[in-house]
């Protein structure tokens, strides 16, 4: 009988004990396989395999045969390919003819036994049969596993190797060397190995301890190799191998080790390790591997997972891919892993919030049992639903977004009972403000999806559920006629309806798990348009309890339903956030809001048009995209009714995004011509129940789609004409400025085909439109201003039929030809005539005179492009010319040389600016004979701006008048200079807030056209920040917000007036202040740094509350983000401390510093900037400031810095202390003087009083006159010296007061035993101590 095999450390050990136990199978004569040639090596290898395969299965544990395959296997990397194929094949072929070998022995044993044979021979030789195979079954392992090893080595330090594997799989025949499948079919055999039944093989139930440790050993390296868990084979074989070592032979305790190890080490590793736990239970019915690996989770530490964040991380993973494969497993045990959730880990808390949501929605899914187990089941599912809710408070972020995402898988599994959705709505809801970016985003996409799968319908307009709940209350009563319905006016409670087995719920999922399967995730099928009408008779559900249930189902519906409609101002200012997941998820939570019909999702969705405009490329792609979702259908027709009753009921922002959108769908061609036929079809109401509006709601989008391709209006001029200017537009009077926008987006070529066939009657409708009163009043400015627009842009001499216009207007108003008349009034100082004038037509005369005005500077700018544009078209045609005709060229560069030389080209261009330059001063100020039609008009407006009292009396007039004088300002500059003056008295004055906004908004114009002009005028313009009316102050942040930022107005001392709208009273002024901050702070070097040591200086002087100059500085200070400027402005601030006295700059000083974000380098240099601040630490408020920025920097400092620090703050301390101490006794001081200083002042005052009794005395009643007089005196001068005290310390006021009156008292003369009492008095008065003076004088008076 050979000697038993026993496991070594290495392979190498074989050798090293060849002689220390004869009783041991180990190496004897291993052969030099290096030194033989690849012939002799070969024939080598051919002579082991045939040993193998010729002789018995046992013969390798023949001292012989196991030498030489010692000797291959150990030399395995040095050989050919064909060599590795023979001898792992005939070691392979081998174990796998001996394992069944094996498992018949030991049945045929164990057999034997049971018969009871009483044969010791026999027994004896079943024993040597055991042992042989128990040896070979280990020899055979052991090689294997170690050409496994070495294989793997070698391709892993040789990547050329690794690339060969690969190519060869593809070219060499199956017979062939193909590592990856023989790496399969070795370690599948080792895996089979183990499952057949070793316990008579090894003796005990249990296999050799020290073979299960080889086997795990080196099972749980093979997990380390990446590429080796790439083959599905070996991954398979080795998790087969663990699962099967762990849970059938009980070595838990050291595969729970090594998986540990390995999930803390490997992210790659933990899918596969929940594979092998997972098998092992699902195999053998046995989760000890499961539960013990949870208990050592939940045994460890959590503060230990804050430092080891990628094991936390593996960790968490391997938790939530366990409960996915072993629910029911893990939910038993869950009780192990709850007190994590107090832990400072949050990937720990992520992970455990996964946990519950696989369990919530797998683990209570069976409804086999018993009552009380169902019961304890659902309780437990009710407790984990509770955790969850309330881990969407958790203080990290990340957890929170978790949370809100395990929700939305639980909705989308239908996990989610009814009685709990409107909390987790509720809770969704308000998560929505949440201050992170991505809990936001989880926010959404959970409310998403509970629109989705929710299970009351699929429409959830709060009218139609009101409307069937009473019809089902009604009907209740009627059921119950006896008993009063409990509850059933009130919501019902989660109770009665969150069980998860309860009627409520399967009646409710099974009816809605019908609907939901209609229900698509696009957003394209509609439901019909008006509230659902309900019929008088509902539908019989059944008895009373089903009714019941019902109403209750109905009510949740209702509130879920009044809970989206409550978001919906929320979502309209995500809509306005930064960050482009907030919009982008918005706006698909919006477009499934319309699609279930929520109440105020419609409105909220034209509001999205505005972000067309965005710069950030999602965004816009988002609007486009739910833009064509919704409005864009395959039915021309209904795609042509929805544009237009979008473009008739939106405001003039969202006619600006829509026309934005629009150009772009119609560039792409998303717009088909068949909806433009549509849209005309509407025009010209060729559908059936057309209105007037929905005709003008079609040519606005005509005209929107025209401005990127004006052919679109080409084909139906005449219509335009008779329809827009009919008599449809009497009926609807905004069709004819529809109708003009239409003119002005013609063609060149549509505009000559209009002249020429209808040129006349088109001029003398606009001329009647703009002249004549058809028009109500409140449309008329719009519609005259289009219309004069029109004129300029198709009638070939404008200012002619303009000029025409000026005069009919003025016809109108004065009733004569406006010359000498006009000039009389304007200079008569009654104003009668004014007074009397009719004021609609006087304002319309004003609007068309200055928008006149402004058409011909636009005009006259117009016909210079034109001229710069034949220009540069001649230049090009000639350079073109020039290429062509070679010889030419040498003469065209001599003529070019020449012309620059001469400067003919500069004064062409000269010659050009002068006569524009003449032709715009020629609108108002004329020429050399003298004023023009508008010139005239000029004089008489601003008169009449100028008399307050008629402006006052006719307010409407006013608007007019200043809107006028504002455009005749932009025009010309003299007119502009004359007349600043009354332009800013009048928007600082004028009592109505339009005429302040216009003004306001003027006043940007101008700063533009006139820059020089208004520049002496900056600090009037920044008042307009203050002024009382909401919005004026909008329209003057917006005007200097539009001036700044475009760098047509210098930042000046002023800006923090700006900054003084951060906390403006109105959300929409401090948010569009905001935004300009924002935008500044991306200009440049940031100007926020350079401006904030002034705006500083100038808020702490404003009549500020403390927690609106915090709020302003903290966002200020929070656009800086460069650490240079951070540390510029520590050395900014502090110099600042030694020019300022007041406390109140101090402390905001002090502040602003520690709102600084600190680094090194600005904490050194506000320890070197000491001196600056020393004489501050006095007050209390300062030194807690400094004492924040101490606690802020020993957060971040090194050792050595933080002791710096330390010192720094024991210095801050003592120095608070003692300047502390020294301005109290000051104050002492001062104090005490002063008392000393009114205590003289009173002895000397009662020394010329006594003096004054004494002469009263001996003199007699003759001098007793005198003697008052002297008293007299006497008192105006104490008097006079109670004032000098009072003035010279304020804090004694209290105690002066009352010696004052002691004083007075002497002054009246007594009898003339008075004498010698107040010598005594004087005499005591000056040996007492001056507190006990007063203290005496006080109890006196109260006396």
């Amino acid at each position: 009988m050979a000697p038993h095999f026993v496991f070594p450390q290495t392979l190498t050990s074989l050798e090293e004990d060849n002689g220390s136990d004869s009783t041991k199978l180990t190496v004897q004569k291993p052969f030099p396989i290096s030194s033989l040639r690849p012939p002799e090596l070969e024939e080598f290898v051919k002579g082991v395999s045939f040993d193998l395969s010729d002789k018995e299965l046992f013969c390798v544990e023949e001292q012989e045969v196991f030498d030489r395959v010692y000797s291959l296997v150990k030399g395995f990397a040095g050989l050919s390919l064909g060599c590795k194929f023979n001898l792992v094949e005939a070691l392979r072929s081998n174990f796998s003819v001996l394992l069944p070998n094996v498992d018949s022995l030991c049945r045929r044993v164990s057999l034997s036994r049971e018969e009871g044979s009483d044969e010791a021979d026999d027994d004896q030789l079943a024993a040597d049969r055991v042992a042989s195979h128990r040896n070979a079954f280990k020899i055979y392992s052991f090689f294997l596993v170690h050409i496994v090893l070495i294989e793997e080595s070698s391709l892993g330090s040789t990547n050329n190797a690794a690339k060969g594997v690969v190519y060869g799989r593809k070219k060499q025949p199956v017979n062939s060397w193909n590592w990856d499948a023989q790496r399969g079919r070795i370690l599948s055999l080792i895996a089979n190995s183990l499952e057949i039944n070793l316990s008579l093989l090894f003796g005990s139930c249990d296999p050799d301890e020290n073979y299960l440790s080889f086997i795990v050993k080196n099972g749980f390296s093979m997990f380390e190799n990446p590429s080796l868990l790439k083959d599905p084979d070996a991954k398979d074989a080795l998790c087969r191998i663990i699962g099967t070592c762990a849970t059938k032979y009980h070595y838990i305790t050291q595969s729970c080790a090594s998986i540990m190890h390995l999930i803390h080490k490997y992210d790659f590793v933990v899918t596969h390790l929940v594979d092998a736990v997972a098998g092992a239970e699902k195999k053998y019915t046995d989760g000890s591997l499961a539960t013990t690996l949870i208990r050592e989770i939940g045994r460890a530490n959590p503060k230990g997972y804050v430092k080891d964040s990628v094991g936390a991380e593996n960790i968490g993973r391997f938790l939530v891919e366990l409960a996915d494969r072993l629910p029911k497993l893990l939910s038993t045990n869950i009780g192990l892993l709850v007190p994590h959730f107090g832990g400072e880990s949050y990937k720990i808390r992520n992970a455990l919030v996964g946990v519950l949501g696989k369990l919530i929605a797998k683990a209570f899914n069976d409804v086999e049992g018993e009552v009380n187990s169902k019961s304890i089941r659902l309780r437990t599912k009710q407790a984990m639903l509770e955790i969850l809710l309330e881990r969407c408070r958790d203080i990290s972020a990340y957890t929170r977004s978790r949370v809100l995402h395990v929700w939305s898988e639980l909705c989308e599994e239908h996990s989610v009972s009814i009685g709990l959705w409107n909390e987790v709505a509720a809770v969704a809801s308000g998560r929505l403000e949440d201050k992170s970016a991505i809990v936001r985003k989880s926010a959404l996409n959970l409310l998403i999806m509970m629109l989705q799968h929710n299970p009351f319908g699929p429409q959830l307009r709060a009218a139609s559920f009101e409307a069937t709940l009473e019809q089902y209350k009604k009907k209740l009563n009627e059921l119950s006629p006896k008993g009063p319905l409990e509850n059933s006016d009130k919501p019902s409670s989660d109770n009665d309806v969150s069980g998860g087995e309860s009627g409520v719920e399967n009646e409710e999922f099974e009816e809605d798990s019908k609907n939901q399967d209609s229900l698509t995730d696009s957003c394209v099928a509609e439901v019909a348009d008006g509230a659902v009408q309900v019929e008088s008779s509902v539908p019989d559900v059944g008895n009373v309890e089903q009714t019941r249930t019902l109403v209750a189902s109905l009510e949740a519906g209702l509130r879920f339903s009044k809970c989206m409609s409550s978001v919906m101002p929320t979502l309209v200012q995500l809509m306005a956030s930064s960050s482009s997941s907030d919009v982008e998820n918005t706006i698909l939570l919006l477009m499934r809001c319309r699609q279930f019909q929520i109440d105020g999702s419609e409105d909220c969705l034209r509001k999205m048009l505005p972000l067309a405009f965005s710069q950030d490329k999602s965004i816009y792609e988002a609007v486009e995209n739910a833009f064509i979702t919704i409005y864009i259908r395959k039915n021309p027709v209904e795609t042509a009714r929805n544009l237009l009753n979008l473009a008739r009921d939106s405001n003039i922002g969202d006619l600006a995004s829509l026309e934005f959108i629009l150009g772009a769908l119609v560039s792409k061609g998303d717009i088909t011509a068949s909806m433009l036929s549509a849209l005309w079809d509407f025009f010209c109401f060729n559908i059936d129940g057309t209105t007037a509006q929905q005709c003008r709601g079609a040519l606005s989008v005509l005209c929107m789609a025209a401005k990127a391709s004006p052919s679109i209006l080409s084909s139906h001029l005449q219509d335009i004409v008779d329809i827009g200017f009919g008599r449809w537009a009497k009926v609807e009077p905004l069709l004819a400025r529809t109708a003009c926008s239409a003119l002005q987006r013609l063609s060149e070529e549509d505009k000559k085909k209009l002249l020429s066939t209808n040129g006349n009657r088109v001029f003398g409708i606009l001329e009647y439109l703009i002249s004549g009163f058809s028009i109500p009043e409140n449309i008329w400015y719009a519609a005259a201003d289009t219309a004069i627009a029109a004129l300029y842009i198709i009638h070939p001499t404008p200012e002619a039929i303009a000029a025409d216009l000026v005069k009919t207007s003025l016809k109108s108003v004065f009733n004569s030809s406006g010359g000498s008349e006009l000039q009389t009034d304007i200079d008569s100082p009654s104003p009668n005539v004014l007074a009397s004038m009719q004021v609609a037509k006087l304002s319309r005369y004003l609007f068309v005179v200055s928008h006149v005005a402004m058409n011909q500077l636009v005009y006259i700018e117009s016909c210079l492009r034109k001229v710069q544009k034949a220009k540069a078209k001649k230049e090009k045609m000639d350079a073109e010319n020039k290429k062509l005709d070679v010889n030419a060229e040498f003469d065209a560069q001599m003529d070019d040389g020449i012309s620059s030389e001469l400067g003919l080209a500069a004064s062409e261009d000269a010659m050009l600016d002068s006569l524009v330059e003449r032709a715009e001063k020629e609108i108002i100020s004329g020429g050399s004979t003298g004023k023009n039609l508008i010139g005239h008009c000029a004089p008489f407006l601003t008169k009449l701006c100028r008399n307050f009292s008629l402006m006052q009396k006719y307010p409407a007039l006013q608007a007019s008048g200043m809107l006028a004088l504002c455009r005749l300002m932009i025009i010309d500059a003299e007119f502009c200079e004359s007349n600043l003056q009354l332009l800013f008295t009048v928007v600082e004055n004028a009592p109505s807030e339009v005429v302040r906004s216009n003004c306001t908004i003027a006043l940007g114009d101008l700063a533009v056209r006139f820059p020089n002009l208004l520049e002496p005028w900056t600090e009037n313009m920044y008042a307009r920040l203050r002024d009382q009316s909401v919005s004026v102050r909008k329209n003057a942040v917006l005007v200097l917000s539009h001036l700044i930022l475009n760098d047509m107005m210098k930042v000046k001392g002023y800006i923090y007036e700006m900054a003084m709208r951060l906390e403006d009273e109105d959300d929409r002024v401090a948010n569009l202040a905001k935004l300009f901050f924002h935008e500044l702070s991306k200009k440049g070097n940031n100007p926020v740094y350079n401006l904030l040591p002034d705006i500083l200086g100038k808020l702490s002087s404003q009549n500020l509350n403390g927690e609106s100059f915090c709020n302003i500085m903290q966002f200020l200070i929070g656009s800086i983000k460069k650490d240079k400027q951070m540390e510029a402005l520590v050395e900014k601030l502090c110099n600042r401390f030694t020019g300022v006295a007041d406390v109140r700059q101090w402390e905001c000083i002090s502040y602003c510093l520690s709102q600084l974000a600190f680094t090194e380098k600005s904490m050194k240099k506000l320890m070197e900037s000491f001196k600056t601040y020393e004489h501050v630490l006095s007050e209390d408020i300062v030194t807690e400031h400094f004492r924040n920025i101490i606690n802020k920097g020993k957060k971040f400092a090194k050792p050595e810095l933080k002791a710096i620090i330390e010192e720094f703050e024991e210095k801050i301390d003592k120095y608070h202390n003692e300047k502390k101490e020294q301005v109290l006794t000051e104050k002492n001081a001062q104090a005490h003087q002063q008392k000393v200083n009114n205590i003289e002042s009173f002895v000397a005052t009662k020394k010329e009083v006594d003096e004054s009794g004494e002469s009263e005395i001996t003199e007699g009643e003759v001098e007793s006159d005198n003697s008052e007089e002297e008293a007299k005196v006497l008192h105006s001068n104490s008097k006079a010296t109670r004032s000098r005290t009072r003035s010279e310390v304020s804090s004694e006021v209290t105690e002066l007061e009352l010696e004052d009156d002691e004083v007075q008292s002497p002054f009246i003369p007594q009898r003339g035993a008075s004498k010698s009492t107040m010598k005594k008095t004087s005499i005591k008065s000056e040996n007492i101590h001056p507190d006990t003076s007063i203290r005496r004088n006080t109890r006196s008076k109260r006396r």
